[in-house]
């Protein structure tokens, strides 16, 4: 069964925007470690109104939560056709993941620095 394009601006946009809705729910509902991501962005959230960060510091601290959650979101996709291609254990395919693993990793260094840089001088 072939699903027709809809071609129109303002249908189509909102599709493909509950298309998205849709991905996000389903990253954050599966996969745990965007459970834990998502979670620690709530805490920092709760921390930015608790030691009253300025505007400059919320502009950084939800930009590097974006990026952590979007990279993330794109590993898993990585993985997801990975497997799909080949389900069994391949050099080739572990070499991929991998790097999609360390684009995540990159990000969430880049978050911690970016949360220590935030609250470490209001926490001592």
């Amino acid at each position: 069964m072939e699903l027709k394009k809809d071609n129109t601006f303002f249908t189509g946009r909102l599709k493909s925007v509950g298309f998205a809705v849709k991905g996000a729910i389903k990253l954050i509902t599966t996969e745990h470690s965007v459970m834990v991501q998502s979670s620690i962005a709530v805490l920092m959230i709760a921390a930015g109104f608790y030691f009253n960060i300025s505007q400059t510091e919320w502009m950084f601290q939800i930009l590097i939560f974006g990026l952590v959650l979007s990279i993330e979101g794109l590993n898993t996709a990585v993985e997801k056709i990975a497997d799909f291609i080949h389900p069994d254990y391949h050099e080739r395919i572990g070499f991929i993941k991998d790097i999609a693993a360390g684009a995540v990793f990159f990000a969430a260094m880049s978050a911690i620095a970016i949360g220590l840089i935030i609250y470490l001088p209001r926490i001592i």
